[in-house]
């Protein structure tokens, strides 16, 4: 076993464990207090990720945004950068690709990577944007991330009302189908489902997360400057510089989110009264899987199931969707509280020492 899957098991496994096990428990007598049937609901939960090729088709669709998002939040962290950003970093990468998507008509081969890449940068460069005012203006990534997410809210809406609003309408044109990633192949494998190309690039961005964070010079250097900025700089790494790379990084992520949501499942881009929500999601998945490639895999896999699961719990359970979110809450709750985790597991721990050194 690699060294790295060696310090998530060891390490970071059993509190997201133990943490989602106490947010399910707690989270069903919450609902036992409220009427409602636990198992009943999680039964119902669980039928509507898995129960028919469409569900599992849609549930994977969900789950493509919030583990890039994830791994934006994740790469930002392990670099000593907190990136609240990512909501607006996707919504510059949807922007991104949407407007090129619409506005050439190239083959598909050009057309498509060229959409997904210029979707990327934008959401890259504005996460550098962040980075460059810490970096040269030491102004705290949290507070000008913060803001960056309305002005691309309020950016996206304007300039979609001022060159690509579709008439009588709040949404944009339909972007050119060659620079679409959807899939018909996929889609029909799990029963006409949105699912689409953008799930293979989610999958290889896990790779490349790890790869260029414990594998390369420059993750190293990354690394570094997030341990130590002051050593960093004392053995010559340019520390400013690296600030604007990990936050332009970090947002390739989330705007590759954005990418995946404007080319692969709406073809469109609304203008919105408010963010979708993800790049905050990406937060918690990223908290839940400690920074970790396989461990945010693992927490997308979990929000998505639980986010698209909820309408089952509605439907079938009567129960009202919000209570998932309050699950999901719980969940972040004891995540973040890992000493009341460790105090949980205290005796369990104690007596299986106590047998180990019988």
């Amino acid at each position: 076993m690699n060294k790295w899957m060696k310090v998530f098991v060891k390490d970071s496994a059993y509190i997201p464990l133990v943490a989602i096990l106490l947010g399910l428990i707690v989270g069903g007598l919450i609902m036992a207090v409220g009427g409602f049937n636990p198992f009943a609901a999680y039964g119902a939960l669980i039928n509507k990720v898995v129960g028919t090729p469409y569900d599992i088709g849609e549930t994977l669709r969900g789950i493509t945004p919030l583990l890039l998002c994830g791994l934006s939040v994740g790469f930002a962290y392990r670099t000593g950068l907190f990136n609240i950003g990512a909501e607006g970093q996707v919504t510059m990468g949807m922007l991104g690709s949407v407007w090129i998507g619409i506005v050439l008509d190239l083959p598909p081969y050009i057309h498509t990577p060229l959409a997904v890449i210029v979707g990327m940068l934008c959401g890259g460069l504005w996460g550098a944007i962040v980075g460059w005012l810490k970096a040269s203006r030491g102004v705290n990534e949290v507070i000008t991330s913060i803001m960056m997410n309305w002005i691309a809210l309020y950016l996206a809406n304007y300039l979609i009302g001022h060159f690509l609003l579709q008439e009588k309408t709040q949404r944009s044109k339909i972007i050119e189908p060659s620079a679409s990633i959807t899939s018909s192949w996929l889609s029909g494998m799990f029963g006409d489902s949105r699912l689409h190309w953008g799930v293979l690039l989610a999958l290889l961005a896990v790779p490349v997360y790890y790869i260029l964070l414990w594998k390369t010079r420059q993750g190293y250097e990354l690394r570094a400057v997030g341990h130590n900025p002051h050593a960093a700089q004392y053995a010559g790494i340019n520390v400013n510089g690296n600030v604007v790379k990990a936050m332009f990084i970090s947002g390739l992520f989330a705007g590759l989110a954005g990418v995946t949501e404007g080319l692969g499942v709406f073809g469109y881009m609304t203008r919105a009264a408010a963010s979708s929500g993800l790049g905050f999601d990406g937060i918690a998945v990223a908290l839940l899987g400690g920074n970790n490639p396989v461990g945010i895999l693992l927490g997308a896999v979990l929000f998505g199931s639980l986010n698209y699961g909820s309408a089952g719990m509605s439907f079938e359970a009567d129960v009202p969707p919000e209570i998932i979110r309050v699950v999901i809450g719980l969940i972040i709750f004891f995540v973040a509280s890992s000493g009341l985790v460790r105090w949980v597991l205290k005796p369990f721990m104690a007596k299986r020492k106590k047998e180990a050194a019988g």
